[in-house]
């Protein structure tokens, strides 16, 4: 574990004190969740792009093609 000296507005300290009492939990761990639900937020959207790019790159289609000849059943479509 490491430390880290956090400047901050008053406002936002006293925000997180009595959101932190009122959790009934310290204000480092209310600041360790809050970090962490961030990173977590920004690493989804990340990981969701990349999705997306492989499948504007064709990646789809290629997956299409190793389903054969046969034609889809009526409502399984990509539109």
């Amino acid at each position: 574990m490491s430390s880290y000296a956090l400047r901050l507005p008053e406002s936002l300290k006293q925000a997180a004190k009595r959101i932190a009492a009122a959790d009934d939990t310290t204000m480092n761990q209310f600041f360790v969740v809050a970090i962490a639900e961030k990173i977590s937020a920004m690493e989804t959207a990340k990981f969701f792009e990349q999705r997306a790019a492989l499948a504007a790159s064709g990646a789809a289609d290629a997956a299409w093609n190793k389903v054969g000849s046969k034609a889809p059943l009526d409502g399984d479509t990509w539109e």
